[in-house]
């Protein structure tokens, strides 16, 4: 993939594709390969790619920025538009969102992040700098106590994209090439006009994941590959046999909605360096009556963009304030406008007045930090797992404070117990502080560094919660405990906290040793169970079969089971998870014959089935076990 060429809508892709000859279908892969490296070459609104002495591709975007007609991706050569060249760069041409080609952004709104920085770690944490994704519908907004259940048309649009991303899953990684990629994609459009926007993403995500994997992208997680296709199944799943949840159809993007008059604090600044190339900042801010809101400012600069959009001017009403002032101070906003996950726009209505900052010690900060950690994480965990991803993931981003003391290190975690009122210090719950983002140019790593060297300091911690790890906070800003002393002594320019992606802590911000009180240690590491749970065996196969295909999941059923760990994860209790495991392995193998005695194809559709109850499974009791870990020491106490 070439991220200098333009997106380009799934439905063009597709039919790009579909139109070769079998024969030059065979050799597609190779050609994106090879043209995603060619140099490309921009003039009068028109993107040219030389593939050869007679053969030159001509993308023309619309006004959106992408090539959403094929009359717009043009091939000098005698075989187009049916030949290799144009359905090549097409393919080495990004995903474009389907959504965002059909609704224009706001007059003076900053552009989308591209799709592809979803693999980006900094740029999933952080709220409205990537990708807006189809949000889920809300249930109780429906006039009718029944829900409407999907029409024929959904029902048959989400069984044909379930059947292509079980083809894909069949195929793994290294089979899911250009050509199963367009079948997905075409289904996905198929999806998008029945109006099932969810399933739409979700397959959009995935191509955008099989791509990373197959080019070996510095931003491809694996087990956000996995993720995506669970995801992706379990909806269309569902939908296909009408389900009626609504949250299921989902909605397609909406506008940026009229806020009227808001009167918003600056919270903290939140550094993003996306995988793909993009960079920038997001200041959080609150208001009076405690809704978040925030301010993105994402371009295309890597590190050295987040570097200088710390201290750039903020895009929102007269620009008098930059973000570093904003992250301090407050605004006052008339006319305002919202997107759905609460990102302020800047559109020419818009006017806003620098006003007073408002301190974590009063107003709706003061009310966060006084909230327990393990009722917090309780109301961003609940909910079972993997039914409505949007909803799950924008509650897990939303923003946690809490006081803690600091007890030692372990790698580049701090370890820190909750100050709870009532009980002494360093005896409260057992916390796992981990930096947000470990890139070198950003300063969360040396500010952890100094943080760690004082045992027995009293911190205030704003951060997000890790959902897939025990216990853990990502904290985005610190500041001193009020009323209380061995804790930070910050400049007063800070105005109270120090943004830990942007804030170097010096010696002169932290008390010496001598005047910190001693605290018991942790003596080892404390004992993570979701990572000494015998589970990783399946998640191990889950991703297997994601990775490689159904060939390699079906090796432990060839060797009679000695391999694929059931008997270590029944010995430990986890049966479940021993059967699904075997019943994977096992589909995995199954092969049937015609009436001739030859071996005939494999069924897709029971092996995705197996494959998604394991997943789903998997996914649920790892989050119990992270919310087990919140909660453990309540119960003790």
């Amino acid at each position: 993939m070439n991220a200098e060429l333009p997106p380009v809508a799934p439905e063009v892709v597709a039919a790009a594709v579909e139109s070769l000859t079998a024969r030059l279908r065979k050799k597609l892969d190779a050609a994106i390969e090879s043209y995603a490296a060619l140099p490309v070459t921009a003039a009068d609104g028109a993107v040219r790619v030389r593939c050869g002495e007679d053969a030159e591709v001509t993308l023309t975007p619309g006004p959106s920025g992408a090539v959403t007609d094929a009359a717009q991706a043009v091939c000098g050569c005698l075989l187009a538009p049916r030949c290799l060249h144009r359905a090549a760069v097409l393919g080495a041409c990004p995903v474009a969102d389907a959504e965002a080609l059909t609704e224009p952004a706001e007059a003076g709104e900053p552009a989308s992040v591209a799709p592809d920085t979803e693999g980006g770690a900094t740029a999933d944490t952080a709220a409205g700098t990537a990708e807006a994704e189809a949000d889920g519908a809300d249930p109780s907004a429906s006039s009718s106590d029944a829900p409407t259940p999907p029409t024929p048309a959904q029902v048959s649009a989400a069984a044909g994209l379930w059947a292509a991303a079980a083809a894909v899953l069949a195929a793994g990684v290294p089979a899911a090439g250009a050509v199963p990629q367009a079948e997905l994609l075409r289904a996905a459009h198929t999806a998008r006009l029945a109006g099932l926007h969810r399933a739409e993403a979700a397959a959009l995500r995935v191509v955008r994941g099989l791509r990373g994997a197959r080019a070996r992208h510095d931003g491809h997680r694996l087990a956000d590959l996995v993720a995506n296709v669970r995801e992706l199944l379990l909806t269309t799943g569902l939908l296909a046999a009408a389900d009626p949840d609504p949250a299921l159809v989902g909605t397609a993007r909406r506008a940026y909605r009229p806020g009227g008059g808001l009167r918003v604090h600056g919270v903290c600044r939140e550094p993003v360096i996306a995988a793909t190339g993009y960079g920038g900042v997001v200041t959080h801010l609150v208001s009076e009556d405690g809704r978040w809101f925030s301010v993105a400012d994402v371009k295309p600069g890597g590190p050295a963009r987040a570097r200088g959009a710390a201290t750039a001017s903020v895009a929102l009403g007269s620009g008098s304030l930059d973000h570093a002032q904003l992250s301090r101070g407050g605004l006052l906003i008339s006319g305002a406008t919202l997107s759905p996950d609460g990102r302020l726009g800047s559109g020419k209505g818009v006017r806003a007045t620098p006003a007073p900052g408002l301190s974590w010690t009063s107003g709706p900060l003061a009310a966060l930090f006084a909230r327990p950690l393990s009722e917090a994480v309780a109301a961003r965990l609940a909910g079972p797992a993997g039914r409505d991803p949007e909803r799950s993931e924008q509650a897990a981003r939303e923003l946690i404070g809490c006081d803690v003391i600091l007890v030692g290190a372990a790698g580049d975690q701090l370890l820190a117990r909750e100050l709870t009122p009532g009980r002494p210090d360093g005896e409260g719950l057992l916390v796992r502080l981990a930096p947000a983002n470990g890139h070198p140019d950003l300063a969360h790593t040396a500010n952890f560094r100094r943080l760690a060297s004082r045992p027995g300091l009293r911190l205030r911690v704003l951060g997000r919660l890790d959902p897939d790890r025990a216990a853990t906070l990502r904290p985005l800003a610190v500041g001193p405990v009020p009323d209380g002393g061995a804790t930070l002594r910050l400049p007063p320019e800070w105005q109270g906290h120090a943004d830990l992606g942007y804030d170097r802590i010096q010696g002169a911000h932290v008390p010496p040793p001598e005047e910190l009180p001693a605290v018991g240690g942790v003596g080892a590491v404390p004992p993570d169970p979701l990572a000494q749970a015998p589970l990783w065996r399946l998640r191990r196969l889950v991703e297997v079969a994601v990775s490689g295909g159904r060939r390699a999941v079906a090796e432990p059923a060839r060797d009679g089971g000695r391999g694929d760990g059931g008997a270590a994860l029944r010995r430990t209790g986890f049966r479940a998870a021993a059967d699904l495991s075997a019943a994977l392995s096992a589909e995995a193998d199954r092969r049937g014959r015609d009436v001739f005695g030859r071996t005939a194809e494999a069924d897709p559709d029971r092996y995705a089935r197996a494959w998604l109850a394991a997943a789903v499974y998997l996914t649920g009791t790892e989050r119990a076990l992270v919310q087990a870990t919140w909660e453990r020491e309540e119960a003790d106490a």
